[in-house]
């Protein structure tokens, strides 16, 4: 295989940028996984450079840059970019085309998205399948499960804040965008259930890191390859057949709140749990009161049930002497039916521990309350059960104020806190107070979320907003 070359900040890396700024200027906006949208890009920096395959023939290019933006504070978020290179694109790669540099190291040459080019995305995985250092990147890998050579790549189409591939139907590759200081949890958790032999989620088999990034010294994950489990799936599709069907999700809730359970109690032991003492539980109450009225001013449909949700939050927050604490460890950050597979056999698995993505990588890594998990399913019962097009045109029509299919959702929601209290000893149900609050703090996400991306989707969360108004 041709030597990599590496380089950071340099009088080369500086006119290759440039180059290239005129094609990311209208390209990287367009893209599903930039966070950036609807503020305009006023430039990029560079970050490091390495040619994974010299370009002079043929080659792929991996950047992290920073992409600027109106209005936006501090030094722009950074992303991580695999272009391919070449003199003549083949048709087939068309879609992939980001464009020409006028002038530069790469004038005249065809600069597309490597990723969707079979011939790059699987040097990828050859150089995953060979730990090692290239420059500012590092290669490492699991060395009790083999990777084959030569298995055939495909791209994921659904992309989210990521991008995937799939190798031979045996294992998928995460690769991160944005690029955030630290060891992301969708490499650091999965890890840690694999130490206490966790079946519930798929061990990472190896990964990807830049070693230094802007020069902190500190590592930042770059992409994670994990066992793909073939035939699985996943919980979000699989409960709105049963809804379209008409059909029950009993059985299916329980065994997530089992595997839930699992999970939480498997990363309770891998991983340090702190206890969060009145101090703290307020702090996190003003954080979710903070949340509403940010979220309010933004949507004004939400103001006249503002004080029956902060009386959630305030509900949490206590009195001063009650000597009441809470427990909290890692957890998932962002469960939903969506982040669940269910294999041919039936078994449950959990998946992406990324968290969410708009929040800070170090917020994402800090120990919580498991019912935050607990909510986040909660509220993804009521989702399905308000999704299917006929609940969506009748909320529109302003003819339920509640959820669609309540008796659907309220089943699934006492299966699953079942299932958790069978596996866990600890039933989620014996913290109303708690418990409502994060289901709450989880609506009003949803509400923002919608107003901003899918106006339409909007009655979905509003429909929990009236629910935990009330008194």
């Amino acid at each position: 295989m041709p030597k990599a070359a590496s380089t950071r900040i340099t009088p080369r890396l500086t006119p290759l940028l440039l180059s290239l700024a005129p094609l990311l200027h209208a390209w990287l906006p367009r893209q599903r996984w930039f966070a950036g949208k609807g503020t305009p890009v006023t430039g990029f920096s560079p970050v490091s450079a390495t040619e994974l395959l010299p370009v002079d023939g043929g080659g792929l290019l991996h950047l992290l840059v920073r992409a600027h933006q109106n209005g936006t504070p501090g030094p722009g978020d950074c992303y991580q970019l695999l272009l391919g290179v070449h003199h003549t694109l083949p048709t087939r790669l068309a879609p992939a085309f980001i464009g020409r540099p006028q002038d530069g190291p790469l004038a005249g040459r065809a600069v597309y998205d490597a990723l969707q080019d079979p011939r790059l995305a699987g040097l990828l995985l050859e150089r995953l399948r060979t730990p090692g250092q290239l420059g500012t990147l590092r290669f490492d890998r699991a060395l009790s499960t083999a990777i084959p050579a030569g298995l055939p790549p495909r791209r994921l189409d659904a992309e989210q804040s990521n991008s995937s591939l799939v190798y031979g139907d045996t294992f998928i590759l995460k690769v991160f965008r944005r690029i955030h200081p630290g060891v992301n949890p969708d490499l650091e958790l999965p890890l840690a259930l694999a130490r206490q032999h966790c079946s519930r989620v798929p061990a990472p088999v190896a990964w990807f890191e830049a070693t230094d990034l802007d020069g902190t010294g500190e590592p930042a994950t770059l992409g994670v390859l994990q066992p793909y489990l073939r035939g699985s799936e996943d919980g979000w599709q699989l409960a709105l057949r049963a809804l379209s069907a008409g059909s029950g999700f009993l059985a299916e809730a329980r065994a997530l709140g089992r595997a839930t359970a699992e999970v939480h109690t498997a990363l309770a032991a891998a991983l340090p749990a702190v206890t969060l003492g009145r101090p703290q539980t307020r702090l996190l109450a003003a954080g979710m009161k903070d949340r509403l009225e940010a979220a309010a001013r933004a949507v004004p449909a939400l103001s006249p049930y503002v004080p029956g949700l902060r009386a959630a939050f305030e509900a949490v927050a206590g009195t001063p002497d009650d000597g009441h604490s809470l427990e909290a460890q890692r957890i998932h950050g962002d469960l939903h039916l969506g982040q669940t597979l269910r294999t041919p056999d039936g078994d449950w698995s959990v998946i992406d521990f990324e968290g969410e993505p708009a929040r800070p990588l170090a917020e994402r890594r800090e120990p919580q309350p498991a019912v935050r998990d607990i909510a986040g399913m909660l509220r993804s019962f009521d989702y399905a059960a308000g999704t299917l097009p006929q609940a969506l045109d009748s909320a529109r029509a302003g003819e339920t104020p509640s959820p669609w299919n309540a008796e659907w959702a309220a089943g699934c929601r006492e299966a699953y806190c079942e299932g958790y209290a069978e596996a866990s000893g600890t039933d989620p149900r014996s913290e109303p107070a708690l418990l409502r609050a994060y289901e709450t703090d989880k609506a009003v996400y949803e509400v923002l979320y919608e107003a901003r991306h899918r106006p339409d989707w909007l009655p979905v969360p509003m429909a929990a907003v009236r629910r935990l108004a009330l008194p």
